[in-house]
């Protein structure tokens, strides 16, 4: 249960939904619902590589590690650098997510719009983004035990609000102007209106399932850790499913998906769905109930996601594909201290330097997220079916689930990847600004994965034992992290 918990914390399902829901609706309209089925698809089946990956190597690297026995250092070091990079531009949005909706509640709760407007005083939304971040540090460098016990708190009070957003929005399905009736049409993909708007979809809802592998990334801490961990990823997958498939029914019914009013595809409120509807569905003295959801999504999530970096980074580090002095764990808290310290600080460099610059960079980021995660995604499922190729004629359940699942899921991770990367060259894409001719969301993401391999090239001239092969081969027992 608490591994499970912690995957569906990472993922911040509350934080996902008020965030991309409006966006969701705004490129496919009433499909949402067989969008958010159709993003499901191939993390279920990555899922199932995850699984199988975990019980013969339950190593806290994980992506990197399993890539690296699979398809050597060089690829095995980028997929590490996709999911290290990726990690750092989530936690650094989950950080500004959670100082908006702290000033927000903060003004709800005083009654004094002049408290709310502080998160637009740069400064001081800065300051505040800073002192989170510092303190979901210190909660992750004590150690899993003191995240499981918050986390319990968090998880719990998000998924109670959610569930009561749900019945409300239900209750009051005729009430708004907009509204619609359930419809199973709703449920079709086929249905949306272009292959561009559904791929658009699809790489929103995909973004809206990151972070289950957090329970693998723990798989050393994890009693049970060649089966636990696996399941806890299962479970927390089928939650967040099912929590996104009912918000986005309900809500849908209760004020359409138009762009106007309440409508969800309104783009003055498309960004942040909730502060929108939590007072009209849910009336102004539970409508608050619902900011403090969104906090405690971001809050949590903001806490857990330095697990899988942390991990990683200590992984890279033990096996010489980063520098050795990241490899240090706490004598006392048996954590990668060290590895957490550092994962904070570049997170609160990256998001104020990215506020400084321009606030539309900070946005790009984000669209840039989704190439890193179908990047090492991908990677990881094709890893699976071929550290285990000659084992896939043992029997149809080899076959099925170290084979078929991992590239069936692998292949449809990397489509959308090269969709999103030809879709990124386009200036309208994100923010709508541009470098020389150029997307800035396809430089951002770009360039971040070029910095990857200059980094990676840096490295090979430091550590060359690693990058000959000879410090992690599929023989290589799986690491120790913790206890």
């Amino acid at each position: 249960m608490g591994s499970a918990v912690i995957g569906i914390s990472t993922v911040a399902p509350v934080y996902c939904l008020t965030s991309t829901l409006g966006s969701t609706a705004g490129e496919v309209g009433v499909q949402m619902p067989a969008v958010f089925l159709a993003g499901f698809l191939p993390m279920l089946l990555v899922a199932f590589a995850y699984r199988e990956l975990n019980r013969v190597m339950p190593d806290c690297g994980t992506s990197f590690t399993w890539t690296v026995k699979a398809f050597g250092p060089r690829i095995g070091w980028m997929c590490g650098w996709g999911l290290v990079i990726a990690t750092i531009i989530v936690l650094s949005n989950l950080a500004g997510v959670a100082t908006s909706y702290f000033w927000l509640l903060a003004g709800e709760i005083t009654g004094s719009p002049s408290v709310a407007a502080l998160d637009g005083n740069k400064g001081v939304h800065i300051v505040t983004c800073l002192v989170l971040i510092a303190v979901a540090t210190a909660i992750s460098y004590r150690g899993m035990t003191a995240t499981k016990g918050v986390q319990y708190a968090l998880v719990g009070l998000q998924l109670l609000v959610l569930a009561a957003f749900v019945t409300m929005a239900f209750t009051k399905a005729d009430a708004f102007v907009g509204s619609l009736d359930f419809s199973w049409s709703w449920m079709n993909p086929f249905a949306v209106q272009s292959f561009a708007a559904f791929t658009a979809g699809l790489s929103l809802s995909i973004f809206m399932y990151w972070g289950w592998d957090a329970c693998l990334t723990a798989n050393e801490e994890t009693v049970g850790s060649t089966r636990t961990p696996g399941r806890a990823a299962m479970i927390a997958m089928v939650v967040l499913v099912g929590s996104y498939l009912a918000t986005g029914v309900a809500a849908q019914m209760a004020v359409g998906s138009g762009e106007q009013g309440l409508g969800l595809a309104n783009p003055e409120t498309s960004d942040n769905v909730f502060a929108a509807l939590a007072g009209p569905v849910m009336g102004p003295g539970l409508g608050v109930l619902l900011f403090v959801a969104v906090l405690a999504s971001a809050a949590a999530s903001l806490q857990t996601t330095f697990i899988p970096v942390a991990r990683t980074v200590l992984a890279m580090s033990t096996y010489q594909a980063l520098p050795a002095s990241y490899a240090r764990v706490h004598p006392r808290f048996r954590t990668p201290g060290r590895a957490t310290v550092i994962a904070g600080l570049a997170t609160g460099a990256f998001y104020t330097v990215m506020t400084l610059v321009s606030e539309h960079v900070l946005v790009d980021t984000i669209y840039a997220l989704g190439l890193m995660i179908c990047f090492y995604y991908a990677l990881t499922a094709f890893a699976c079916a071929w550290y285990f190729r000659r084992e896939l004629t043992r029997s149809g359940r080899d076959l099925v689930f170290k084979g078929v699942f991992p590239v069936l899921g692998g292949t449809l991770l990397a489509a959308v990847f090269g969709k999103t990367l030809y879709d990124m060259w386009d200036p309208a894409y994100g923010s709508g600004s541009s470098v020389l001719g150029m997307g800035s969301v396809f430089v951002i993401g770009v360039g971040l994965l070029l910095l990857g391999l200059v980094l990676m090239l840096v490295m090979e001239r430091r550590s060359p034992a690693f990058f000959r092969g000879e410090v992690l081969t599929k023989e290589t027992p799986a690491l120790v992290a913790a206890d």
